[in-house]
């Protein structure tokens, strides 16, 4: 949803929904398009040999989130709304 959309659609602020969507979504995304890669099973790989030698993981995909305890992306978020944790100011 476009940022300034809000108002028209009389829902939340983005303060308040950020973080229901964060437990929800994989990748937050603030007026901007995202990458078209697909997170689908069939999409495996994880680079050249010796990179991809091992079968058991991937570094795209279905099974490369299972790597992860709790991936979000944030893209093109603005900075007051981002957690402490990855802000500029830190």
């Amino acid at each position: 949803m476009r940022a300034g959309s809000w108002a028209r659609a009389r829902i939340d602020p983005p303060e308040r929904k950020l973080p229901v969507l964060e437990l929800k979504a994989g990748r937050i995304l603030f007026n901007g398009w995202p990458t078209g890669v697909e997170v689908g099973h069939a999409m495996v790989h994880g680079g050249p040999f010796p990179a991809t030698s091992d079968s058991r993981t991937t570094s795209v995909g279905t099974l490369a989130i299972e790597r992860f305890l709790r991936p979000v992306a944030y893209q093109d978020v603005p900075a007051a709304l981002l957690p402490s944790a990855i802000a500029d100011d830190t």
